[in-house]
């Protein structure tokens, strides 16, 4: 598994434009996020979304948020991405990739577990799928705690 090294440190901020409304991180407060930066031409994103779409299905209702940031300079790029591997959660475009700047993004995928409090604890380079329990196992954590 390789975790990004993370310091208990306040989640950069942002605000991102989505296909329906501005996301905005802090505005996420009291939930618990999963922030995943992607792009079209990345193979190991294209596996990781049929476990995102799961994750989101099983624990929407739970204060649980996932918000995948694309970073495709091209929104037309991703939006065949799309149409091919469908999302049913949040996505969020940094073209001009601000934010994975902010989260010194090395590689994709990368994400990021943030608690209810706006507090990044825990960091994921790439996507296989033996790590998939680990990180489930921590969203369930945060998800449990106050």
């Amino acid at each position: 598994m390789f975790c990004v090294s993370v310091q208990a440190q306040k989640a950069p901020d942002f605000e991102l434009p989505s296909d329906n409304k501005k996301i905005i991180l802090s505005d996420l407060k009291g939930k618990v996020v999963y922030l995943d930066f992607w792009a079209s031409w990345c193979i190991p994103c294209r596996k990781s979304f049929p476990w995102m779409n799961e994750m989101h299905a099983k624990y929407d209702n739970k204060k649980f948020v996932i918000v995948a940031v694309n970073l495709d300079s091209s929104k037309t790029d991703a939006q065949k991405f799309l149409k091919k591997v469908p999302a049913k959660f949040i996505i969020a475009y940094d073209p001009d990739g601000e934010i994975a700047s902010k989260y010194k993004l090395k590689v994709m995928p990368s994400s990021y577990l943030i608690d209810k409090t706006g507090t990044l604890v825990y960091g994921h380079k790439g996507y296989r799928e033996g790590d998939v329990n680990v990180i489930e196992n921590k969203i369930q954590k945060l998800l449990n705690s106050k």
